[in-house]
């Protein structure tokens, strides 16, 4: 690809919705960013061969990047999950494992395998990389466990800070945005679960990531149903789910990355 087609793309991609871009470029970098804090020696050597001078953080919205190429446009339901209301952990896990359709959950343990598969090029590898980086944000973000019938949010009509949005862009986007945090100043504020705390969220089951997800979906949606027009002090009350979304994903992308090696 030359890098007037690199332009061109990243020139479109700007242009796009944002529920393209689960987290929003600063939020996923600031993910990459985190992981990188947390690998171990092995990791950061495999990873360094397959990247080069690519940080993860600087990967880590590629997936994204390339969603307008044809040739990709078999990865536009990797991104998300959808699964009916009012399931508890064992149907909802059920109910995402039994999807015969692509979907997040079932993109991401197969990039994970992919990037496990000696069989596997390099290039092959490249790519299961830097979508698993990316994946395992996008299964953090609330909405991307969302409903089917209004597009994990981005159906449902709000307003913030006096402008029109949707659901699903406040929370991929807009409520990082008001933090006025760069990505490495949000990695540096957002890392800060202790040893015990990180080997607990590194040792949890993927199924359980999206669940919980699922689970901050069902209060955002009856929020948003009770009062779509949000206060200013939005972004500000929900700040903490983000920070604690946004650690979780860095802290268990380190260790999914640790474990491929």
């Amino acid at each position: 690809m030359s890098v007037i087609q690199k332009y061109l793309i990243l020139a479109l991609v700007s242009l796009l919705p944002f529920k393209l871009l689960a987290w929003g470029v600063d939020g996923h970098r600031a993910i990459g960013r985190i992981a990188e804090h947390h690998l171990n020696r092995k990791a950061r050597k495999e990873i360094k061969k397959l990247l080069g001078s690519e940080s993860l953080a600087m990967v880590s919205t590629w997936p994204d990047e390339i969603r307008p190429e044809p040739q990709y446009s078999y990865t536009a339901p990797w991104h998300y999950v959808n699964a009916p209301t009012g399931l508890n952990y064992e149907q909802f896990t059920a109910s995402i494992a039994g999807m015969a359709a692509p979907n997040a959950y079932n993109a991401l343990l197969q990039q994970i395998q992919n990037l496990k598969d000696p069989a596997r090029t390099r290039e092959e590898k490249v790519f299961a990389l830097k979508f698993i980086v990316h994946l395992v944000g996008d299964v953090h973000q609330p909405l991307h466990a969302g409903h089917a019938e209004d597009q994990g949010g981005n159906k449902i009509k709000v307003t913030l800070r006096g402008k029109e949005s949707n659901l699903h862009s406040v929370w991929d986007s807009g409520i990082i945005e008001a933090t006025r945090l760069t990505y490495s100043e949000m990695a540096e504020e957002y890392d800060y679960a202790d040893k015990a705390q990180v080997n607990k969220w590194q040792k949890d089951k993927i199924s359980l990531w999206l669940f919980e997800s699922y689970q901050l979906s069902e209060g955002i949606y009856a929020e948003a149903e009770k009062t779509p027009v949000f206060s200013n002090a939005y972004p500000l009350h929900q700040r903490d789910t983000v920070k604690e979304r946004v650690q979780q994903a860095g802290i268990r992308l380190a260790g999914v990355l640790n474990n491929a090696f």
